[in-house]
C-alpha cells in the first residue's frame, strides 16, 4: 500500500473538495465532488447508502480521486485506489456530522432525507501523485 504522505494527510483533513471518481456498470467514468478525510492511512469518503458512487464502488471497488487545496489551486493531490471497505451506521452518521461541522460549519448534517442511512467508502491509495506546491 502507498503510504500518505504527511503533506497529503494535511489536504485531506483541510476544508477542501475533492472529485472522485467510480467506474458505472458499461465501464464509463463518474465523476463526482465530495467532502474528503483522512483516517491517516485511508482515504474517506462519506455518502449515502443507494448513490451511485456507493453502489458503482460495490460493484468496482476500484476509484480515483483528485483534490486541490482551497487556498491555492495549484496545489493538488490525485490519487488512484480501492475501497477496501464500506462502515455504515452510527460511526458513518457521526462522521458526516464531522464533516458537517468542518466544511460548514454546524453541528449536524442539515441535508439528510427522510431515511437516509450513510456509509463511509474507505479507500487503500495504491498511487498517489502529489507535485510540488507552486
Amino acid at each position: 500500500m502507498t503510504r500518505l504522505s504527511d503533506s497529503a494527510r494535511k489536504m485531506l483533513e483541510g476544508k477542501n473538495f475533492a472529485f472522485m471518481t467510480t467506474l458505472s456498470p458499461n465501464g464509463s467514468p463518474r465523476v463526482t465532488p465530495v467532502w474528503v478525510d483522512t483516517d491517516g492511512e485511508h482515504v474517506l469518503i462519506n455518502t449515502a447508502i443507494g448513490r451511485l458512487k456507493q453502489k458503482n464502488a460495490k460493484r468496482d471497488p476500484r476509484v480515483a480521486v483528485a483534490l486541490t487545496d482551497s487556498a491555492n489551486p495549484y496545489n493538488f493531490i490525485t490519487l488512484e485506489g480501492r475501497v477496501v471497505e464500506q462502515v455504515s451506521g452510527q460511526i458513518a452518521e457521526d462522521h458526516i456530522d464531522k464533516m458537517a461541522k468542518r466544511y460548514l460549519g454546524v453541528d449536524k448534517y442539515p441535508h439528510r432525507q427522510p431515511g437516509e442511512r450513510r456509509v463511509i467508502l474507505k479507500i487503500k491509495p495504491e498511487h498517489v501523485f502529489l507535485p510540488q506546491s507552486r
